[in-house]
């Protein structure tokens, strides 16, 4: 008797072209940025693979500037490993504006939205490793999978919500509840960042912080 011929639709073919192109991907790449996108949107195979094509992993070294200050910032970030801080100057003195460390998103978001240079730059506080996708590439994916434009929205969101609190504490909190408060929801950041940043950060002179630091022992 003679045996069937084995016959692949072009559809399958094609399915277990992507399938296997996509585990090559998987192997390339870290899974942190992808994980995060699909905790907010579900994620299509044809989505996924077009992140992974089009982000790029990048490692930084302690006190490498990411970002320039009046620098375009062309990229989003999210942090696979390691800590970075948003910095300017006011004047003469340098603040830090914001920290971000491992599964956090981080850009300067008037610069990556309005496509303007950037008032602040982005160094790493630690050897990290990023992984990056392009304000380009962003906007192809939401044109070509409009799902994902959920995604795009919520980190949006959260960055315009931490900002806001930021204003309020800075306006409304003593120097000390937002030290405690930095303590309760990023207590890392104390032991990972130097004394001066996160003085300039809470709005405080470094003399402040260390006797503040003495007192909660």
């Amino acid at each position: 008797m003679q045996k069937p011929e084995l016959f692949i639709s072009n559809e399958n073919a094609f399915q277990m072209y992507q399938t296997k192109k996509l585990k090559f991907l998987i192997y390339i790449y870290p899974m942190g940025l992808i994980n995060e996108i699909a905790q907010l949107t579900h994620l299509s195979q044809e989505a996924e693979i077009f992140l992974r094509e089009h982000m790029q992993s990048r490692k930084i070294k302690k006190g490498e500037q990411l970002l320039d200050i009046n620098q375009a910032c062309n990229y989003l970030y999210f942090i696979d490993k390691g800590i970075l801080r948003g910095h300017y100057f006011l004047e003469t003195k340098e603040i830090t504006n914001w920290f971000a460390q491992e599964n956090e998103f981080a850009t300067c978001f008037y610069s990556f939205i309005a496509k303007k240079p950037s008032v602040e730059g982005i160094q790493a506080l630690e050897n990290s490793e990023i992984t990056q996708i392009s304000y380009s590439a962003l906007q192809t994916l939401y044109s070509t999978f409009p799902e994902t434009e959920r995604a795009g929205r919520i980190i949006t969101e959260t960055y315009y919500l931490k900002l806001e609190e930021r204003l309020l504490s800075i306006q409304f909190k003593s120097a000390k509840e937002r030290y405690q408060n930095l303590l309760e929801t990023k207590p890392s950041i104390v032991k990972r960042a130097a004394m001066g940043q996160i003085a300039t950060y809470l709005g405080i002179s470094q003399e402040t912080l260390s006797r503040m630091r003495a007192d909660l022992g």
